[in-house]
């Protein structure tokens, strides 16, 4: 049952991905993955408050629920794969200024919005 729930959490997750970098190449361009890194960052923070929900709110609701919303659904939302492939196709293409930014900007704005997502969580679901 769990691999039925990650295979269609992975589904909704990709679809989502999709959907969120089509509408980024739309609203910022595409000569910057920022499609990838809103996926990146968004996909952080909702980590942040699943884990608080699901470890720290809800008894027994990890077992239950992180394999779809976890590993399918954030697990298929989120790009790291994808992020390391535009990371070095900008520096490939000599365009170190931007892979910098775009590398150190989506792990501290990630970590961050992880913290946030916790934080968020924890202040509105405290004991």
């Amino acid at each position: 049952m769990n691999f039925l729930m990650v295979a269609v959490g992975g589904a909704i997750g990709a679809s989502l991905r999709y959907l969120t970098v089509v509408w980024a190449a739309r609203a910022f361009g595409s000569g910057f993955p920022a499609g990838t890194m809103v996926v990146n960052v968004a996909g952080s923070f909702a980590m942040g408050v699943l884990a608080v929900l699901l470890m720290e709110r809800f008894s027994g609701a990890w077992g239950r629920y992180a394999p779809f919303l976890l590993t399918g659904v954030l697990g298929g939302f989120t790009t790291f794969s994808a992020y390391s492939l535009d990371a070095l196709y900008l520096l490939e293409r000599g365009r170190h200024a931007a892979a910098a930014l775009y590398i150190g900007g989506s792990v501290v704005a990630s970590i961050g919005a992880l913290w946030a997502g916790l934080t968020l969580a924890r202040s509105i679901w405290s004991a």
